[in-house]
């Protein structure tokens, strides 16, 4: 890690940072990535990004965590950081960018990204096979998936049980699995059915999310009225993160896991139930609730369950009873 101050302290944004700070974030960053618990590690990777900035080797490893933790976009959006650096290692995060990209299924950036390496003849000797197979790589699922879409027809009884009145006839639990068969398909041909289900006020909440993630996942760019727990949003499934990418969600986890430190059972527990109950709350995640509570409260809900009582707020402590049982359906 490189230094840029000799000052026995510095500041950011008027809070004093001592000597350490970014290396004890660092070192805790690898040790959740040593163990491979990447969504922790990425917190203490943003933390200590906030000091320093265009440290090559912390937002290298950074975006290799983020890629294991298939944060794509973000992951995306670092190694373009680095690579405007001219980072020493320069292939190596450009061919953690294309194989991103190719995640993304960007399949046309990568052809020309690697192209236009080949023809320029710039890539080390020891690296060219490994460009040229991901090329390979990249033609072989393109051409994949072009043919998949091309086959992938929705036949008439597929289509009329999205219709709204049929679907809504299921139970709830065949309605997740009847979402769930989309995941691997291109929804564009019942978009519009999809739209009305998510749309409408007797669909369960957790259905609502998971049309909400297909969409998001599918790049869908459009306009959903999402209504839930008495409130409503418009949102651009396109445009929004998926659940445990939105902010209310981050501060929790970051909470929880400064609280649950020397107890690592619990802290297992409590944020199994915030990922899980983030996905019935989305896009609204916790409503007004402050997080340092919402995290309180959770740490109280899982103690409570071995006995133990805490001192929780009957509001928020109802709510995440209510969650529990709205995500019974996962």
């Amino acid at each position: 890690m490189k230094h840029k101050k000799s000052s026995s302290y510095t500041t950011f944004q008027n809070v004093i940072v001592f000597p350490g700070t970014v290396e004890r974030l660092y070192s805790e960053a690898l040790k959740y990535l040593r163990n491979n618990q990447f969504e922790k590690a990425n917190q203490y990777f943003e933390e200590a990004l906030q000091y320093e900035d265009d440290d090559e080797q912390l937002l290298s490893i950074y975006a290799y965590s983020l890629y294991e933790s298939k944060s794509y976009e973000k992951a995306k959006e670092v190694c373009e950081r680095l690579l405007s650096l001219g980072p020493s290692m320069y292939f190596e995060i450009m061919e953690l960018y294309l194989s991103i990209c190719l995640q993304l299924k960007e399949y046309k950036k990568v052809e020309k990204i690697i192209s236009s390496l080949l023809e320029e003849g710039v890539i080390p000797q020891e690296r060219l096979e490994q460009f040229k197979r991901l090329r390979e790589l990249n033609a072989t699922i393109s051409e994949g998936m072009e043919k998949q879409e091309e086959n992938t027809v929705v036949s008439q009884f597929e289509l009329e049980q999205y219709e709204l009145d049929v679907f809504l006839g299921f139970d709830a639990s065949q309605q997740v699995k009847k979402i769930n068969e989309m995941s691997y398909l291109n929804i564009r041909p019942i978009l519009k059915q999809l739209k009305n289900i998510a749309e409408h006020s007797h669909t369960h909440p957790f259905v609502k999310s998971l049309i909400l993630i297909l969409m998001n996942e599918q790049k869908i760019d459009i306009e959903l009225e999402m209504k839930k727990f008495n409130r409503m949003i418009v949102v651009n499934p396109s445009k929004i993160g998926l659940p445990t990418e939105l902010p209310q969600y981050k501060m929790i986890s970051n909470i929880v896991n400064e609280k649950l430190q020397q107890d690592p059972s619990i802290l297992e527990m409590v944020e199994y139930l915030i990922a899980k109950h983030s996905i019935v709350t989305y896009p609204f995640e916790w409503l007004d609730f402050e997080p340092q509570k919402v995290a309180q409260n959770y740490i109280d809900f899982v103690y409570q369950m071995f006995g133990k009582n805490g001192g929780a707020d009957e509001e928020i402590y109802r709510f995440i009873q209510e969650l529990e049982k709205l995500s019974e359906l996962q």
